[in-house]
């Protein structure tokens, strides 16, 4: 259960040597802070009181009410174990100014600016997106209590009629309204009897059929471009193909110096509460090649010795594949996700189990089946696997027969 006091925080003092008068919200054997306006010196606080100062009983009834206060919304929730001690004092504090701030725009900008703190910027330009078409729809700013299941339909034709959004981007759109409609909820700055979304129904995103022929990517692989943005572009996608998967983003921010094991966690799911996992493996050979070809000495990363802004580096290497793809006479589309892909397909062909294959591209270890729940993924079975992926793309006539053979197992079994 947690508790309200009022205290002094004696680490964060002020520059002329005073305090701020803080409430401590304790839970779960963590403390958090919930700044007041009064300032004190150390020794006019004493037992929670303000005290040798004129002032005092002034201040003391003041913080009395503002304690009361917060103790009557802490009462009001239900469930406190399902918090951690941060996201309580978000609660209070939010429920203290729900009447002013729980409109779609205000929780949207909120959780923007959380995310681009967190360095999640692609998914915080999507919010900014939705949240200006939502805002167009409605025609102006809206309170989150007034967003009702009719309002939810009427915005989804919006999107596909005037808008003229295709399913893909009509679904991160919608998906997207419903996060803030969610936050709103869990932080307690509105309630519904009937939920906007309940009659509303988010198609799944369609699978990027973005993976390539075997043939196709060894073409790409083996192939030594002359000029220098095909070779970024090349050597970036081989090394996403022998480092599990990784994304661009990721792969920008690995310091390789000094060491022979990759060792990253995704900054799509770096600061999030679930599903944050350590993606850890032993640098392959071939990849070692290409990235002492292209590492910074001094800071361990890939330089390229290009000053673009991530999205216009990502949009630079896109299109440098596109070129390359057309020089080496290829017609399938390549992108660099196509490398991702292409690991993961190949790892299931070969048999690599799901939940393997899952560690090595980051994912989430949520599964079906008890199994998962007693065991772990350990890094000498995601080194074997991509030993055994990259065996693959070198040597697949070795392959031939075992993937007909369980390909054969498995219309059986189906």
């Amino acid at each position: 259960m947690a508790t309200l006091s009022l205290t002094l925080f004696k680490a964060k003092v002020l520059k002329d040597g005073s305090h701020k008068i803080r409430i401590a919200v304790r839970h779960k054997h963590e403390t958090c802070y919930i700044i007041t306006r009064f300032i004190v010196e150390e020794n006019q606080f004493k037992n929670g009181q303000v005290v040798k100062r004129p002032d005092a009983a002034f201040i003391n009834t003041k913080l009395r009410l503002m304690m009361n206060e917060y103790q009557e919304r802490l009462d009001r929730i239900s469930n406190q174990n399902l918090y951690t001690c941060r996201q309580l004092k978000d609660i209070l504090m939010n429920s203290a100014v729900a009447k002013e701030s729980s409109t779609f725009q205000d929780v949207c900008r909120k959780y923007i600016s959380e995310l681009e703190e967190e360095g999640r910027k692609s998914y915080a330009s999507l919010l900014e997106r939705n949240n200006r078409y939502f805002t167009e729809f409605t025609k102006g700013d809206i309170l989150l209590s007034d967003i009702t299941p009719v309002l939810i339909e009427g915005y989804s034709r919006f999107l596909k009629v005037k808008k003229g959004v295709g399913d893909t981007t009509l679904g991160m759109m919608m998906s997207r309204t419903r996060t803030i409609i969610n936050r709103g909820i869990k932080r307690q700055l509105v309630k519904y009897d009937v939920h906007p979304f309940l009659n509303y129904s988010i198609s799944a995103s369609k699978v990027r059929e973005v993976d390539l022929s075997i043939e196709t990517f060894n073409k790409i692989r083996l192939a030594h471009p002359d000029e220098r943005k095909l070779r970024v572009a090349h050597d970036l996608f081989c090394l996403s193909f022998y480092l599990g998967g990784i994304n661009l983003i990721d792969l920008l921010q690995v310091n390789f110096k000094g060491t022979d094991t990759l060792e990253y966690v995704r900054v799509k799911t770096r600061n999030t509460v679930v599903g944050t996992r350590t993606i850890r493996f032993s640098i392959p050979e071939p990849a070692k090649v290409i990235i002492d070809r292209w590492m910074n000495r001094n800071t361990g990363r890939l330089d390229f010795g290009y000053k673009f802004s991530y999205p216009n580096f990502s949009r630079y290497i896109t299109r440098s594949l596109t070129t390359l793809s057309k020089n080496l006479g290829i017609t399938e589309k390549v992108v660099y996700y196509s490398a991702r892909k292409s690991f993961a397909q190949y790892a299931s062909e070969i048999g690599i189990p799901d939940g393997i294959i899952d560690y090595c591209l980051g994912h989430s270890d949520k599964s079906k089946g008890v199994i998962r729940y007693y065991t772990k993924v350990r890094q000498k079975q995601a080194d074997m696997a991509i030993s055994r992926v990259i065996d693959y793309v070198d040597n697949p006539e070795k392959y031939k027969e075992y993937i007909e053979l369980r390909s054969d197992i498995m219309m059986m079994r189906g």
